[in-house]
């Protein structure tokens, strides 16, 4: 994907899912947690967990005339940082290269008991 609106600056290493730096004009920030289309809370495993999260995510940001496409960062929480592998097999799937500028932080627990993952998004819209 090559629009003159986004710039990504890859990471120089070749195995990197992440770039080192996006440059975009508009912002939409939305933050997801593992919900289903119906509002229901996924509290399976991480990766049902992620799919569910992602999923929402994509829906939120079509929603707001934006797409995964356009997504520039991506800050991941986890309540156990070796749920990252499993995440990132996920992430995979709803991402591909130029690789958004992302971020995955440990964290003790999130708002609702059984909850692993929450994403905070930012895109470019259009």
């Amino acid at each position: 994907m090559t629009t003159p609106d986004l710039t990504f600056i890859p990471d120089p290493d070749p195995a990197s899912i992440s770039s080192d730096v996006a440059c975009f004009a508009g912002v939409l920030v939305s933050t997801q947690i593992p919900t289903h289309a119906d509002g229901s809370l996924e509290l399976g495993g991480i990766t049902e967990q992620s799919e569910c999260t992602l999923q929402a995510l994509k829906v939120a940001l079509e929603r707001a005339g934006s797409s995964m496409e356009r997504v520039m960062h991506l800050t991941i929480y986890l309540t156990d940082m070796a749920d990252r592998a499993a995440f990132n097999e996920v992430y995979k799937r709803f991402f591909s290269q130029p690789w958004p500028v992302r971020a995955a932080v440990g964290v003790a627990s999130l708002a609702v008991a059984g909850m692993r993952v929450e994403v905070t998004a930012m895109a470019a819209k259009g």
